[in-house]
């Protein structure tokens, strides 16, 4: 960890959900603000509705700001935005998607300015907040058309990291949108993240098959055949340890994940439901981005909001996540800031092998 803190941004979410209740529950713990500088960007009001309705977090203090350029350290910075008016735990309402988009955008206006270093974002629903000028299924996509990128979905825990195809699709529109372009490019990038986030020297890759039985040679689908195998291979011919496609349900069974570092599924639901079951308190990781934004890996969650029910451990480690990964990003960067040519360095080595050598030496050379 770098002598200054990391300042990291938190946005508040859907305030009819449980993320004021995460939040303040993942920065209860006093020692906190000593790993990172805090930078909340929600309603005042909110977080002081939320914090009547919790036990045993002890004594919360806000140092209001007006921008992250402002955040102090050893404090829990709030930028005052996205006021919802009423606050109604557990219902879905207009008033509370925009509140939860009016923090999105501010906390994304800091991180393009460079006064915080990452984003850790509280689950916000995806219907409310739609507007005229929102209209994004999903953070991933958001923070894709923001960065000007082709962002990716990986879910991460301690035993598992998954990333995804294709994203927030209607089932109907998957198998069209499974291409050999995009399943490339997702190999690309989750063996880059896996390298440079996670510090990985050369991770290797499972392959999810899009039909039952990885398409039982054609007879249930040819994706297999035609288009996801053939993907493969080409990427495993540019140097990434690609392997599959392997049936889902053989894949998570008997621990056969286990000998991956990584596993790439083609649609949402095929690789969260095993995740969630494995990582009940894992992390949304948004890749392939210049930026750094992370997530807890659960919804608005509706039905238990402002029930003192919820739990900040997904939070947390959203937060300890977007910490790694900016730290061990800058690493990467300054590892191969100046690397020695490829050419240079034979070159180099065969001036010392042969060159330089006794005479007698040369000659058995």
């Amino acid at each position: 960890m770098s002598e200054q803190k990391l300042r990291i941004g938190i946005t508040q979410g859907d305030t009819n959900g449980v993320g004021w209740e995460v939040i303040l529950k993942a920065l209860a713990d006093q020692r906190i603000t000593d790993l990172f500088t805090p930078v909340i960007y929600g309603s005042p009001k909110a977080a002081a509705y939320y914090k009547d309705t919790l036990e045993e977090i002890g004594t919360i203090s806000f140092n209001p700001v007006a921008g992250a350029s402002e955040a102090r350290r050893g404090k829990l910075n709030l930028v005052a935005c996205g006021d919802p008016g009423e606050i109604t735990p557990g219902v879905a309402t207009p008033e509370a998607g925009r509140a939860a988009v009016e923090a999105l955008r501010k906390a994304v206006q800091d991180l393009r300015q460079g006064t915080i270093d990452a984003v850790v974002t509280a689950p916000f629903n995806k219907e409310t907040v739609q507007s005229d000028d929102f209209r994004f299924t999903g953070h991933t996509e958001f923070f894709g058309a923001e960065f000007e990128g082709e962002p990716m979905m990986l879910m991460c825990s301690d035993v598992l990291r998954v990333g995804l195809v294709t994203i927030h699709l209607p089932v109907a529109e998957i198998a069209p949108n499974i291409t050999h372009e995009r399943i490339l490019a997702r190999l690309r990038t989750l063996r880059r993240s896996l390298i440079e986030d996670f510090g990985i020297v050369e991770p290797r890759i499972a392959v999810m098959a899009l039909n039952p039985h990885a398409g039982d040679g054609g007879l249930l689908g040819r994706e297999e055949q035609e288009i996801i195998r053939p993907a493969i291979v080409e990427a495993f011919d540019e140097g990434i340890l690609a392997f599959g496609p392997f049936a889902a349900d053989g894949l998570f069974s008997g621990n056969g994940y286990t000998k991956y570092d990584g596993i790439l599924a083609m649609y949402h639901d095929q690789g969260l439901a095993p995740f969630k079951t494995l990582s009940p308190d894992g992390v949304n990781v948004t890749i392939g981005l210049d930026v750094v934004r992370t997530s807890p890996d659960h919804g608005t969650a509706f039905d238990i909001a402002g029930k003192d029910r919820a739990d900040a451990q997904s939070m947390r480690n959203a937060i300890y996540t977007a910490i790694d990964i900016v730290e061990h990003r800058r690493a990467w960067a300054q590892w191969t800031a100046h690397p020695l040519p490829r050419a240079e360095r034979e070159k180099s080595h065969r001036d010392v092998s042969v060159k330089d050598l006794p005479q007698g030496d040369r000659e058995e050379q």
